[in-house]
């Protein structure tokens, strides 16, 4: 008989792959999925991903739920949201409505929360509005060398240097802002 607190096996509507189980291949299902293993090429479920903190999982994910403990490497795509606890650990970009990234989570990737006005996308999400670009204006022309005219190129000045030797400031685009870094004397 089987200990009803012994989460090991599958039972209900929840699958899970053990500490010990690793799978390699494209895996899809109607249920919730535990990995405590390691599972690495395509997964698509149509209910919750679980990767708990000794759960590796080397796939692109496409899930309505994802809870994120472990290591995943790799996209997650999910309906509704993506969860990164403090112990998870993801390379890749994350796409949802809603992603939860909890003090101490580790993210190497980007983060899609929605569409480009036009676009719409096979799950449905609402469309956001897009982003304006401001035109960044180009540098003054480097000066042309006698060798630039004879076709020969020279090489340009060094753009962190103006000619008399100070510092040249960066381009900053209308509009936008720049950052300033006060430091405080040590006491």
């Amino acid at each position: 008989m089987a200990n009803p607190k012994d989460t090991s096996s599958s039972s209900g509507d929840n699958t899970v792959i053990g500490p010990s189980i690793v799978i390699n291949g494209k895996l899809s299902g109607d249920e919730d999925l535990t990995v405590r293993g390691r599972l690495e090429g395509e997964l698509s479920l149509t209910k919750t991903l679980i990767v708990e903190p000794s759960g590796v999982v080397k796939a692109n994910v496409d899930v309505k739920n994802a809870v994120i403990s472990g290591a995943v490497v790799g996209n997650v795509d999910a309906a509704e949201s993506v969860e990164l606890t403090k112990e998870g650990r993801m390379v890749g970009d994350i796409r949802s409505p809603r992603v939860i990234l909890v003090d101490g989570a580790s993210l190497r990737g980007r983060i899609d929360m929605g569409e480009v006005k036009g676009e719409r996308s096979e799950k449905g999400a609402r469309p956001v509005r897009a982003v304006r670009s401001v035109p960044v204006p180009a540098r003054p022309a480097a000066r042309i060398g006698k060798s630039k005219l004879e076709g020969k190129p020279s090489p340009p000045p060094p753009p962190s240097e103006s000619r008399s030797g100070a510092p040249v400031p960066p381009l900053v685009a209308a509009g936008s802002r720049r950052r300033v870094v006060v430091k405080k004397k040590a006491r």
